[in-house]
C-alpha cells in the first residue's frame, strides 16, 4: 500500500508541476484520506490552493500543516505567502518571522537532518594553536629620549 500511496502522491505532484491544480488537489486529498499524517501532501495541498488564488483555503490547509510541524520553516514561509496574497500583511510578517526563527534553529533534531558541528567534530571550525608570547628583556631604544640628551 505505501508504494501505491507514493505513486498517487507523485501523480498529484506531476499534475501540480504541469499547472493542473484541480487534479493535484484531488490527488493530494486522496493521499491525505489514506494517510492523514502525510506532511508533504498537506504542505503541497496548501500551495495548490494558493496557485488557484483560493487564499482562504490555502491558509486553512497551511495551518493544518502547521499543526503537524509547528516549527517547520517551510510551513511558515508558505503561510506568510498565503497571508500576503490574501492582503493580511501583519499576519504575513508574523509567519515570515517564524520562518526566520525556524531557520536559525535549523531543525537539527529532525530525522535525516544534516550533521552539525555539535554532532560531527569534523565540521568544527579550525581553532588556532595557542602561541606563547614572551616580552623582550630589554625594550628597543627610544630615539626621542636620545634626542633630548643630545640637546
Amino acid at each position: 500500500m505505501p508504494d501505491d500511496l507514493q505513486a498517487r502522491y507523485d501523480d498529484a505532484m506531476f499534475a501540480f508541476s504541469q499547472g493542473d491544480y484541480d487534479t493535484a488537489i484531488a490527488g493530494l486529498r486522496a493521499v491525505l484520506a489514506a494517510d492523514p499524517a502525510r506532511f508533504d501532501a498537506q504542505l503541497s495541498l496548501g500551495m495548490a490552493y494558493c496557485r488557484k488564488s483560493d487564499f482562504a483555503t490555502a491558509i486553512a490547509e497551511g495551518h493544518k500543516a502547521e499543526q503537524m510541524r509547528p516549527h517547520e520553516q517551510l510551513v511558515h514561509t508558505n503561510l506568510s505567502l498565503f497571508y500576503m496574497r490574501a492582503g493580511n500583511k501583519v499576519t504575513a510578517e508574523h509567519h515570515g518571522l517564524q520562518a526566520r526563527i525556524a531557520s536559525w534553529k535549523g531543525n537539527m533534531a529532525a530525522p535525516g537532518a544534516p550533521p552539525t558541528a555539535a554532532s560531527d567534530p569534523d565540521l568544527e571550525l579550525a581553532k588556532p594553536a595557542p602561541q606563547s608570547f614572551k616580552l623582550p628583556e630589554k625594550f628597543p631604544d627610544q630615539p626621542w629620549k636620545k634626542n633630548k640628551k643630545l640637546g
